[in-house]
Formats: C-alpha cells, sequence, structure tokens
C-alpha cells in the first residue's frame, strides 16, 4: 500500500493543486490557439476522475485581464461541464465568510448556494495576469465568481496594511486553515513586510491542530534587490506553502530548513515562453491532508505541447568551426540542421502512445557565436520546419556573450567618486509620490497662512481707509476756507512748479529705487543734508515741522514740505490759529524689494493747524515707499478735486529733492487723496 492510500480515509482532504493556467495565451495562433483550453480540460477531468474534494488554484487562471469571448465562453463552459453535479461536498466551512469574501456581492462558498447545484468547488487566487484593475477593481474572476462558479479568496483591500483571514475548512477530524494572497507588485510587498505590515491571523481556538495552508502568487527567485519575496519572510507556522507565479515545475515540496515550512511549485501547465524552466515537464499535484500529515502525488499533464531545447556554443568546436573559413556559415547552418532533427525525432518517440498530445512540438535552439562568427538567415532556415514544428518563426536564437575586457590594472575605480545609498536604502515612486504631496501639503498651509495675514492687514487697511474718509469732510471745509491770499500762494508755487519741470523729469529718469545722482539718501535729516552720508536700513530718522509763524530760511525754503506750498506769503496768518510743533520718528527701510508691497500704517499723535484737525492720522507706508517722483508730481496735481472752484495745483519743486520733501509729499497724498 503506497503512502497516498493509506490517507484515503473520511478524515482525508483531496486537494489538486494547479497553477498559471494562462487561459487565452495565443489564441489566435493557428497552430496553439487551443493548447491552453485543452489543457484546462485535462486538469478538471482529473479533479473529477480522483475525487477531489476541492481544486485550489493559485492564480493566473487567464492569461490576461480583460479576455475574450471566446476565453471566458470556454472557461465557463468546462467549468460547468466538470464542476456542477450531484456529488455532495463532504467539507463544510467554520470560518466568517462574509471575512473570507467581502468584497464579493455573495459573501458564501458557491456550494452552499441554495440555487446552485456545486460538486466540486474551486478556490482561487488571482495572479499577475489576471489582477483586479479599474475604477471597480475588478477582474476575470470575479465574473467566475459573480456566475457561482469560483470562489475567489485572499484578495487585499488596502495598500497599506495586509490582513490575511484564512478559510477555515474541516473534515472529520482534519482542519485546514487555507490562506491566500493575490498577487501584489513585489516591491510594494516587500517593504510591506520589512515594515512588518502583512499579518496572518491564526485561530483564537486549538491554533496548533490546524494545517496551515498559504496559497501566494509572487516572484520567488531574486530578480533583483527587492523584487522577490524571500521564503524568510512569510511565518513559521506554516505548514505548506503553494508558490504560483513561477512557470518551472517544482511540484514536490522542498523544506525550508530556516523556516521548517515546505514550498511546493506547480508551475505553469503551458509553454509562455522558450526558456529552460518551460522545458521541464508539466505536472499538477494532488495534496493529501490528513491531521498534520500531508503527501503530494506528481500527476504529469498529458496534453501539454512538447518542448525541446538545446544549447550550442560554436567556440567550444573549434575543430568543426573556423572563423576563418570563407565556408564557415554554411558550415553553422548544417550542422543547427542536425540538430533541430535530432530533437524532432526525440519528440517523435516520446509522442508515441498518446494520442492527446499536440503534434507540432515547440523546438528552440540557441547558439552563441561569439568569437568571430557570424549568424545565418533565421528566416529563411526556418522555412524548413513549417510544416514540422509548432514555432516556425524563432526556431534559432543568436546571441553572444560579451567579451570580458582583460584588467590591466590601469582602471579607474569610479565607485569611489559615487556616494551609496546606506544598506536598505532604495529609490522608489511611492516614496517620490509622498514626498510630493507632503510638500504640497505644506504648500497650502503656507498660502493659507499668508492668506489670513493679508486679510487681517486688509481689515487693517479698511479701518484706516474708514478713519480717513470721516477726516475728508473736514479737510474739505478747511480748504474751502482759503481767502484769496492763500489762492495767490498757491498760483505763485505753481509758477515755481512750472519753473522745474524738467528738473523732476531728469531726476525721475535716472531710476526706481535707491536714488542715483546728486539727490540725497533717505535717511537725511530735513533741515540739514549733512553733506552726502546716506541713511541706513534700521536707523532712525527725526523730521521736525515749524509751525506757521516761524520763519523761513534759505535751507528750509529748498526742503520744505508740501504744507508749506499752502501757506500765505504774508508773515501774519489769515486766523489766530496755534501754533503746534510735532516730532515723528521713522523706522528707514532702505531694501530694494518693489515688487510686493504690504501695507502698515503708522499712527502719530500729531494735528494739521493749517485746517484745524485735531484728530489722530494714520500713514500708509504705500506712500512713504513711493519713489518714483513723477508718480507723486502727478497725483498731487489732481488735487484741486478736494478744492472747489479752484485751478489745478502744482507741485511746488524743491532742488535736489531730499527724503524730508518726499515723506510730506507721501504723507500729504496719502491724506487728501483718501
Amino acid at each position: 500500500m503506497s503512502p497516498a492510500d493509506a490517507l484515503d480515509d473520511e478524515n482525508t482532504f483531496k486537494i489538486l493543486v494547479a497553477t498559471d493556467i494562462h487561459l487565452g495565451f495565443m489564441e489566435k495562433d493557428a497552430v496553439r490557439g487551443n493548447d491552453t483550453f485543452v489543457t484546462l480540460d485535462e486538469i478538471l477531468r482529473l479533479a473529477q476522475e480522483n475525487d477531489v474534494d476541492f481544486i485550489l488554484l493559485g492564480g493566473d487562471l487567464f492569461h490576461e485581464n480583460k479576455p475574450s469571448r471566446k476565453t471566458l465562453h470556454a472557461c465557463l463552459e468546462l467549468l460547468r461541464k466538470y464542476c456542477m453535479g450531484d456529488r455532495p461536498v463532504q467539507f463544510e466551512i467554520l470560518s466568517d465568510q462574509s471575512v473570507n469574501f467581502g468584497f464579493s456581492k455573495f459573501p458564501w462558498v458557491n456550494y452552499q448556494d441554495g440555487n446552485l447545484n456545486i460538486s466540486i468547488p474551486v478556490f482561487s487566487i488571482h495572479g499577475n495576469h489576471d489582477d483586479p484593475t479599474g475604477a471597480d477593481a475588478l477582474c476575470a474572476l470575479d465574473i467566475l465568481s459573480c456566475a457561482g462558479f469560483v470562489n475567489h479568496f485572499g484578495r487585499s483591500m488596502s495598500v497599506e496594511k495586509i490582513d490575511i483571514s484564512p478559510v477555515l475548512l474541516q473534515k472529520g477530524s482534519t482542519k485546514i486553515a487555507l490562506y491566500g494572497l493575490g498577487s501584489i507588485p513585489d516591491e510594494r510587498l516587500y517593504r510591506m513586510f520589512v515594515n512588518k505590515k502583512v499579518t496572518m491571523l491564526r485561530p483564537k481556538e486549538d491554533e496548533n491542530s490546524w494545517f496551515n495552508l498559504f496559497v501566494i502568487h509572487q516572484n520567488r527567485s531574486k530578480h533583483g534587490s527587492t523584487n522577490f519575496i524571500p521564503e524568510q519572510f512569510l511565518d513559521d507556522f506554516i505548514d505548506l506553502v503553494i508558490w504560483g507565479h513561477e512557470h518551472e515545475c517544482k511540484i514536490a515540496p522542498t523544506k525550508n530548513e530556516q523556516q521548517l515550512f515546505y514550498v511546493s511549485q506547480p508551475g505553469s501547465s503551458v509553454v509562455t515562453s522558450l526558456s529552460p524552466g518551460e522545458a521541464v515537464k508539466k505536472h499538477i499535484g494532488l495534496l493529501r491532508v490528513k491531521g498534520r500529515k500531508m503527501n503530494m502525488q506528481k500527476i504529469p499533464l498529458r496534453t501539454v505541447r512538447q518542448f525541446f531545447m538545446d544549447d550550442v556554443v560554436l567556440a567550444d568546436h573549434p575543430d568543426i568551426f573556423n572563423p576563418d573559413n570563407p565556408k564557415v556559415t554554411q558550415v553553422i547552418q548544417n550542422f543547427c540542421l542536425e540538430k533541430v532533427e535530432e530533437m524532432l525525432e526525440n519528440a517523435e518517440r516520446e509522442r508515441l502512445g498518446n494520442s492527446r498530445q499536440p503534434e507540432k512540438p515547440l523546438i528552440r535552439l540557441r547558439v552563441d557565436y561569439s568569437g568571430g562568427f557570424e549568424p545565418f538567415s533565421v528566416l529563411r532556415f526556418s522555412q524548413k520546419f513549417v510544416d514540422r514544428v509548432a514555432n516556425p518563426k524563432d526556431v534559432i536564437h543568436f546571441f553572444r556573450h560579451r567579451e570580458q575586457k582583460e584588467n590591466t590594472g590601469e582602471e579607474i575605480n569610479f565607485g569611489k567618486f559615487i556616494s551609496k545609498p546606506s544598506e536598505g536604502t532604495t529609490l522608489r515612486v511611492e516614496d517620490l509620490v509622498k514626498q510630493y504631496f507632503q510638500t504640497a501639503e505644506k504648500v497650502r498651509r503656507f498660502r493659507e497662512s499668508r492668506q489670513n495675514n493679508t486679510n487681517e492687514e486688509d481689515d487693517e487697511v479698511r479701518e484706516a481707509m474708514s478713519r480717513a474718509r470721516a477726516l475728508r469732510s473736514q479737510s474739505e471745509d478747511a480748504a474751502s476756507a482759503l481767502t484769496a491770499e492763500d489762492l495767490m500762494s498757491i498760483d505763485l508755487a505753481e509758477q515755481m512748479a512750472d519753473d522745474s519741470d524738467d528738473g523732476i523729469i531728469a531726476a525721475a529718469n535716472k531710476g526706481r529705487g535707491r536714488g542715483r545722482g546728486q539727490r540725497g539718501g533717505r535717511g537725511q535729516n530735513s533741515v540739514s543734508r549733512r553733506g552726502s552720508q546716506r541713511g541706513r536700513a534700521g536707523t532712525s530718522l527725526e523730521i521736525s515741522t515749524q509751525g506757521r509763524g516761524s520763519k523761513a530760511t534759505t535751507s528750509t525754503s529748498r526742503n520744505m514740505s508740501i504744507i508749506d506750498a499752502f501757506k500765505s506769503t504774508r508773515q501774519q496768518p489769515s486766523r489766530n490759529v496755534a501754533t503746534k510743533n510735532y516730532t515723528e520718528v521713522i523706522e528707514v527701510d532702505e531694501s530694494d524689494t518693489e515688487e510686493d508691497i504690504f501695507l502698515t500704517t503708522f499712527k502719530t499723535d500729531q494735528s494739521l493747524s493749517h485746517f484745524g484737525l485735531s484728530q489722530d492720522i494714520e500713514y500708509c507706508s504705500l506712500c512713504y515707499c513711493s519713489k518714483s517722483m513723477l508718480f507723486i508730481h502727478s497725483v498731487y496735481n489732481s488735487l484741486h478735486l478736494l478744492i472747489p472752484d479752484s485751478q489745478s495745483i502744482r507741485l511746488p519743486l524743491f532742488s535736489p529733492l531730499t527724503s524730508t520733501s518726499l515723506f510730506s509729499v507721501s504723507v500729504t497724498l496719502f491724506l487728501f487723496c483718501r
């Protein structure tokens, strides 16, 4: 009695295991179009003949995420033919099915559906070829699940953390915890394992009495630093791992000595690439589980198209191939012809007695022509085997190994000039995207804070404008109270301005920003220029304005303020107004930035005796910071709007125009314009 027969009783699970069927591969090819459908028919027939409890598929049932109508129809036809019937299912499910199949509209196994009659349930995870995509994250397995033919499990709904909840099965005294994880990009899953974001949940009761079976569809062999999943990442309580995605058939369980579990790699059931791994004979497995014991029986597939591969290195046969021979190409072609004929003879011998196996085999001869040889025409060579092989277009594959240069010791080690990242550090697109959104969030917060500050400043400006409007009516009354003698003095000021227009235009054309030529710095004193000394940022400038009763000197006449221009030429004031002196300390800003203007207010407890104003006045730094004399001149000439029945008031010019007069112009402009 074989070990497998010793396990067969009412307590034994019989599970047919297969992976990577790739339905629909090359379905439009005249020779190989039906290979996948024929092999699936054989797999399902073997499940029925061996009276299995269920079929376990390890992903890539379909070759494409959106299979054609022909492929989908053939799959449904075969599942209905072999998996539906009156034979009762001998095992039960103990786990919460709403958790195992929560992403389905019908969160329960198909054989428990009262509207279906299932004899062989099919449990399957998705692979990288038939993974969920699109807005609804659907795959072809979801269509089969909705139709009631397949139980799709092992689907992760999160990309940040994975909790694998098992499907708990029981037959007699044998209990199986079936874990599944559908295909996830290897780099992402690798990082999640490293960050301990993958958790395999275990039953709370009698956790040591369960046979833990895990189905995964990832790279097992190392294709890069993180482009695979090491077996050491998996939990050590697992008993058997069914590994999909790898096409080389290694279905016999091998023990991982570190984690102490077994790994079975069934491989693909169809040849999808002409590589050495695909040349291994194809099998499926019949897994028997009783208690904590298991047995894997290899079942060869008889309907798989034969595939033979051989390698030829021309440089290894110097007695046959001489690159200096002018007819060496013909010699190589004849040698390759003999090799292909030999492989065809082997295929014919193996096919004897198996009528279900396709007649035309797959042949691949790889020729390494390095060493000074030249390849011949592959197309012309393949025409000789059109009716005998299934792949006449690529029977021969020429390649050449790169010749390694001898190390003369003079080579420069560029590695020492390159800063290598620390161990475990990799550049990932996900990290770049995360950094981008983090930066965008910071920018958004900065804009919001700046907007809030701007709104607060706007509120302050509006308050200042409202106060200025309140003063406007009083200033209009004061302006209307000017006497005829005052208007005469204004005409005199206009005449003075006409005489000096050319001076202002010339000064304005010298540029914006900090003054050039003979103009004094902004930090100069209002009474005396004190040479050519410039003011500096952060220094204080004291501006002193005398009352109307004081006498003007020659120095002050050149630097007098705008308010002085409205004074009468008489020595005595027209009205008895108390003389007031005021002094204000201003912080000077020597920055050259003119693009962004921030509105701030300067308060001073002063009153204009000329207009009879005794309220506080707010000055705007916008006016103070204006540096274009033409702009001040043109705005000031519009002040006649404030004085009814008068002609345009011209700006009196001062040669040279100092910072004191500039400040006076700015203050007066803001006061009257608002």
